[in-house]
Parts: C-alpha cells; structure tokens; sequence
C-alpha cells in the first residue's frame, strides 16, 4: 500500500531510501531540506507499506518524492524529484507501485505530464527499465551549471 508522508515521523521512515539515492545528505540535512520544500514548492513525500505490515517504526523499502508544477512547455505537471527503494527491498515492485500512485495522482490533479530526471551511469540502467515501461520517453537532455 502507498501512503503520502503526512508527519515527520512518516518522513524519517522515508530517509534510510531517500539518502541511499541521495547520499551527500545526511538524514538530517535531507529532513531539514524536504521539511523547505514541502513548504516552499509544494513537495510531497510518499512511501510503500508493505501488505500486513504496521511498523511505523521500521525504514519504509521506497520513497518516492515529487512535486506540482506549471511550466509553458507542458502545463500543469508532476515532477517526480527522488524515487529510491533500499538496495536490499529491490526487485519486488515497490518502485513500479510508487510511480503507479504519482500517475493516478496526477491525472487526479488534472497534470498533462509526469516527467522527472534521471542520471545517466550504470546503476541507473534498472531505474531507466523501469520508466521505460511506465510509457516515460526520453523526451531532451538536462543541462545544469554548478556554481
């Protein structure tokens, strides 16, 4: 079952996944940076809680976070920031179950568009199976500058 992340205790469930996709974070820097996007640009955070499992002291097995967008190139979008399973919880669907939900959530949103960003290196390539056949295409590159 997918929940939306509605406490901070929902969130630190959701930090052991988030930071292994994201690990120049520490939990805390990561729950002090979702806490500023949850109110500065309307970021959601969901997770999986596995069938017949109440443990809301146990690390959720995927998080997903995204965020509602308008842009003139597409409208109303979904903005899929971070999706993350632990390494050992991969492989049985969880991924698929999260992007599933932010699908049905946007079309309940009235969204013309889930996009999202994905790195481009081997430990990528499962991610990429996945969003490929989700119907995601491969639609342009992402330039970005460090400063």
């Amino acid at each position: 079952m997918v929940k939306i992340a509605q406490t901070e205790a929902d969130l630190r469930r959701c930090l052991p996944a988030l930071v292994t996709l994201r690990p120049h974070l520490s939990p805390n820097e990561a729950l002090e940076q979702i806490l500023l996007l949850q109110k500065e640009d309307r970021y959601v955070v969901a997770y999986v809680e596995p069938d017949g499992q109440d443990s809301s002291e146990t690390a959720a097995p995927a998080a997903i976070g995204y965020r509602y967008m308008n842009l003139l190139f597409s409208g109303k979008t979904l903005y899929i920031d971070d999706l993350s399973t632990l390494p050992d919880q991969r492989g049985k669907g969880y991924a698929s179950q999260l992007v599933d939900f932010v699908i049905a959530e946007a079309r309940r949103a009235g969204c013309t568009a889930v996009t999202l960003d994905s790195g481009q290196n081997p430990q990528r390539y499962d991610a990429h199976r996945l969003y490929l056949n989700k119907r995601f295409n491969i639609v342009s590159h992402h330039f970005a500058l460090k400063l």
